[in-house]
């Protein structure tokens, strides 16, 4: 049993990992070295630690506004530097 992708689905997923990973070292609003893009079934993962919910939140929107035909599910943990002064309230 063969598998062959579809003609026109889009750009070879290596070619798209290999996009994703230079956007997110790259872009001066992400310069995430730590970010690593692994192909699980239909959708790429991303993979590390940031030092924010917020900086993960802008990592995710970064890189589905460059590839908004690209199903990405995101494993980013964040990192607590130090103790937090305040609760973070979750919406």
């Amino acid at each position: 049993m063969t598998h062959h992708r579809d003609i026109g689905a889009g750009p070879p997923d290596e070619y798209v990992e290999a996009e994703i990973q230079r956007l997110l070292v790259e872009d001066p609003a992400v310069a995430e070295q730590g970010i690593t893009v692994v192909r699980r079934e239909r959708a790429l993962v991303l993979y590390g630690e940031v030092e924010s919910p917020h900086r993960r939140e802008e990592i995710l929107r970064r890189v589905s506004e460059r590839f908004p035909d690209v199903p990405i599910t995101s494993d980013i943990g964040v990192i607590r530097a130090q103790a937090p002064t305040e609760i973070e309230q979750l919406p």
